[in-house]
């Protein structure tokens, strides 16, 4: 087997530049909340593939339904020759997501493909072209949804023009100075100067946003945001792609909350490694585009939805939503005992085990990606792999598996606080 170094250079020989690498190491085989790379050296993952797996690398009740879904059938493409796990599936989440009024739910491959989706819905259902995001928001790299993305570099810097009919305000930040007043009042000026609020198909919204610094969304917020909805016939979208499946210590982020969305687009944790998202609405909504107007090739595949019935029983049985408060209150206990001796540790935020530490220059000297990234380097130099995110890349995300062992996660914590005070 090839080494890291060897495998590096291939890898810039033969991928482009554009696809970036958080790691220099390639891995060779996973379990639970570790990794191995193609030496054998072992790594702790707090990265989870990107949100992806809450349920941790190959749960055996997931690797179960794989095998025995490869013996039936791979793929038919589902509006073609339709199978019942996907009805079925479709059932289970429209009984989790929040509310009990009659709901509707559909698959497709990747998150940014249930964005796109969820915006074709709102068009239609609503007959309007309209679409307010907010600043610092990410909903994928496709044109509708880097059009939707509040966030330059890397994102949408050399690909525009994007697609028009497009807005964003402001999302409340205190660390920063921004407030949901400021939010609130950023949508009143949009609606004044911009844009006629009977245009406006879809507000959408991340109730905790992801790669913009895990800001979760104030409650004021999201109850001011469904005041507007509901008095000018707009939609509420919740993108629910990071913040699903028991990370914020229930089922969904919106669980936290009294406002129900209209539409909820999920994903990554769904299916633990495989490629499978969702958008859930109200019935009627999802029923306006005609046949034929949603789908796609692979959109439920039938080892994804397999994989995604096994995740939604690991999370009921493992009661991983719990488990998420536990952990997260751990590691938010540890960070607030290290914030004295780390006084570029500004801030220690996010709702159960979706947490995020922001570091800030001393002094009022505004933010500090360089300490974030030193902080990621020797992290990972003792094998703990950590994700930076945030508008100013000075924010690092916790996403470890919430199946994660204790003695492990321990020992993870040790290897992080080494790694703020070296």
């Amino acid at each position: 087997m090839s080494d890291n170094a060897s495998l590096r250079a291939r890898r810039e020989a033969a991928t482009p530049r554009g696809v970036g690498i958080t790691t220099p190491f390639f891995v060779a085989r996973a379990e639970n909340s570790e990794l191995w790379d193609v030496e054998g050296r072992r790594y702790v993952d707090f990265a989870g593939g990107i949100a992806v797996l809450n349920t941790g690398h190959r749960h055996p009740r997931v690797v179960a339904a794989l095998r025995a879904q490869l013996d039936a059938f791979t793929h038919t493409a589902y509006q073609v020759a339709s199978y019942e796990s996907y009805v079925r599936l479709a059932e289970r989440l429209v009984a989790l997501t929040p509310g009990r009024h009659p709901k509707k739910a559909t698959f497709f491959s990747t998150g940014s493909e249930a964005v796109e989706n969820a915006v074709k819905i709102a068009r239609c259902a609503t007959g309007r072209p309209g679409v307010i995001a907010f600043a610092g928001a990410f909903h994928g790299r496709t044109m509708m949804t880097m059009a939707l993305t509040g966030k330059v570099v890397p994102y949408k810097v050399g690909f525009g023009p994007f697609p028009g009919d497009v807005w964003h305000v402001p999302f409340p930040m205190a660390l920063h100075g921004v407030t949901t007043a400021d939010a609130v009042e950023g949508l009143h000026r949009l609606f004044k100067a911009d844009v006629d609020p009977r245009r406006v198909a879809a507000i959408i919204v991340e109730p905790v946003q992801g790669e913009g610094g895990f800001y979760p969304a104030p409650p004021e917020l999201l109850q001011a945001l469904r005041r507007e909805c509901d008095a000018h016939g707009i939609l509420l979208i919740a993108d629910e792609i990071q913040t699903g499946f028991a990370r914020t210590g229930r089922m969904f982020a919106m669980d936290h909350h009294e406002v129900l969305p209209d539409l909820m687009t999920v994903a990554k944790s769904l299916g633990a490694g495989l490629p499978i998202s969702a958008v859930v609405g109200r019935a009627e909504l999802m029923d306006a585009p005609g046949p034929g107007g949603l789908g796609g090739t692979y959109a439920g595949n039938p080892l994804a939805i397999a994989a995604a019935h096994a995740v939604l029983d690991v999370l009921e049985e493992e009661k991983l939503a719990d488990r998420a408060n536990v952990l997260g209150a751990r590691l938010r206990a540890r960070l607030a005992g290290l914030q004295g001796r780390v006084p570029r540790l500004a801030e220690v935020r996010g709702p159960g085990a979706m947490l995020a530490a922001e570091f800030m220059k001393p002094g009022g000297g505004g933010p500090d990606p360089e300490f974030a990234k030193q902080v990621q380097a020797r992290a990972l130099e003792q094998g703990l792999v950590l994700l930076t995110c945030g508008v100013h890349a000075n924010v690092i995300r916790f996403l470890f598996p919430l199946t994660i062992q204790d003695a492990v996660f321990d020992e993870a914590l040790g290897m992080l606080e080494r790694a703020l005070t070296a």
